[in-house]
């Protein structure tokens, strides 16, 4: 099997651990993370930070992983290890659904049972958590997390950076801008502008009264 690194040892990166292993593609050879090296709760083993890439690459492992929940963050990494030539594969759970002109880009993620419809587009280090749905011609943008259960019809456009909360739904033809934050069991019927911080059924800007 490939060997690869996983960048994030917290519960994510767990998580995407075992997806790694159900998929029987790659070895996981360790976590880099912030910390002591060493065995973490759940069996997880630490190698060190990520200033070990380096090193690792020269062992022949030239596959990695980045495993952060938080979007800018991840988006970092991810950009980092394409600057050190480490090679970032899309992981896609076997339970998961997939058209067969569905494009999930480098470093995207694609967790149990979630569907990905015809022609949707997972932009690099986009999540879609367990559950959630992205109907056809979707687009998810760089970094963004669909969160667990959430429902997103046909053409929606999601910007980077973007965290759509659990048991969210978005209305056919909606824009979301970039860096937005819409809050956990939300319905989304209006385009949403950059940096926007939204809740509710309808969804409104946080502190509306209306």
């Amino acid at each position: 099997m490939t060997p690869i690194v996983i960048l994030g040892a917290g519960g994510h990166g767990r998580v995407v651990q075992e997806l790694i292993r159900a998929l029987g593609i790659y070895e996981v050879v360790g976590f880099l993370d912030r910390g002591e090296p060493g065995l973490r709760p759940g069996g997880v083993r630490v190698l060190g930070g990520d200033d070990m890439l380096p090193e690792l690459h020269r062992q022949g492992v030239r596959h990695a992983f980045a495993a952060v929940g938080a979007n800018a963050l991840r988006e970092r990494i991810g950009n980092d290890l394409r600057r050190m030539d480490m090679e970032q594969p899309s992981l896609v759970h076997p339970t998961a659904f997939l058209a067969p002109s569905a494009r999930v880009s480098e470093g995207a993620l694609v967790m149990a049972r979630a569907v990905v419809g015809t022609d949707a587009r997972l932009a690099p280090f986009a999540i879609l958590n367990t559950g959630a749905i992205v109907d056809h011609d979707a687009d998810l943008g760089i970094a963004c997390h669909v969160a667990p259960g959430c429902a997103l019809a046909g053409n929606v456009t999601v910007g980077a950076r973007t965290l759509i909360g659990v048991g969210s739904s978005v209305r056919p033809e909606i824009t979301i801008g970039a860096d937005v934050v819409i809050g956990a069991g939300s319905a989304v019927v209006r385009d949403i502008e950059d940096g926007a911080r939204v809740a509710g059924a309808p969804a409104r800007p946080l502190g509306s009264r209306s």
